[in-house]
């Protein structure tokens, strides 16, 4: 009987962490799935997936009329344009200018990637010469004028923020005002913008990134976004540049939302008719004296280098 007794109990542990999972499953791993699908987070790691002069490689470069020789402008970027950078130095750099030991770029190199908040460090120190990002937080131009550092803004692409959640969620179309009223937790169910009774996660990023600071600048209008203590039960909503979303949805799983009915596509990015599209820069010091940085831009700007920042899915700026 005592042998039956504890197999009954084990039994019973076994059934409630069987449970215990599957909930854990239903309530935050199926739901998270595509905020943080493993799609959207290889195409922001895999450096070398994009390395120029690699044989394999996806960033879409061209046989530039300008190449850059002597002092070479160190490039670094915004993960999200990444792609950009990469296309600008396999078009216009020599091929030994590009140090990468399999899993980053090496001390020397003339291409890095240390995302936006590190590019905004390193061009501010002089660690780089140009960064490709979205313009700077309030706090990224407020370090730069602590530090005496003019920075210079060129307008060289646009892009677009994009909202998504889950295909199967029945939301297709917000407003950008409801989307504030979501992230300051004015709005905390789908049913009350036309979906189902479920309570909505809105999920943000990183403090200082670009998505980040665009979203706090062009849909927050200075109201603080909420802390999500939904996180476990609701519905999901997540924001970021269109150039990381965009292909996934070709394989399911997600939607991207439009948004004032306006969906995102270059033409609506090109025209400014979908709300929340913005220009990105190729960004260098006022002080910065190497003779290349104003050929580079000049080129960047040309009818090459804007067909490369259009062949690496973003949109011309002219």
């Amino acid at each position: 009987m005592k042998l039956k007794a504890q197999i009954a109990i084990l039994a019973g542990v076994v059934a409630i962490f069987a449970v215990f999972n599957i909930l854990c499953y239903n309530l935050v791993t199926r739901r998270y799935t595509y905020p943080r699908d493993e799609r959207l987070k290889a195409k922001s790691i895999e450096l070398d997936k994009y390395l120029p002069f690699k044989k394999d490689s996806l960033a879409v470069t061209t046989d530039a009329s300008v190449k850059l020789t002597g002092d070479l402008p160190v490039i670094d970027s915004a993960a999200a344009l990444y792609p950009v950078s990469a296309g600008i130095v396999g078009s216009t750099y020599p091929e030994s200018s590009v140090k990468f030991n399999g899993t980053d770029f090496e001390e020397g190199s003339s291409l890095l990637m240390n995302n936006t908040i590190g590019a905004y460090e390193e061009i501010v120190t002089g660690q780089a010469d140009i960064i490709i990002c979205a313009g700077p937080s309030k706090e990224q131009l407020q370090v730069a004028t602590d530090m005496g550092v003019e920075l210079v803004l060129v307008p060289i692409g646009r892009e677009a923020m994009v909202f998504f959640v889950n295909e199967n969620n029945p939301v297709n179309d917000l407003t950008v005002d409801q989307i504030r009223d979501i992230y300051t937790g004015r709005i905390t169910s789908w049913s009350e913008v036309g979906g189902d009774n479920h309570l909505i996660t809105a999920i943000s990023r990183n403090q200082g990134s670009g998505s980040q600071t665009m979203m706090e600048k062009f849909v927050m209008n200075g109201e603080k976004i909420a802390i999500d203590y939904d996180a476990v039960f609701g519905r999901a909503i997540a924001f970021s540049f269109r150039f990381y979303v965009n292909d996934i949805t070709n394989y399911g799983g997600i939607k991207i939302l439009s948004l004032n009915g306006v969906y995102p596509t270059p033409e609506t990015i090109a025209d400014n008719s979908y709300p929340l599209s913005n220009e990105f820069y190729a960004i260098y010091r006022a002080d910065n004296d190497n003779p290349n940085i104003p050929i580079l831009i000049d080129w960047i700007l040309s009818d090459e280098g804007q067909s490369v920042i259009e062949s690496n899915g973003y949109v011309r700026v002219n």
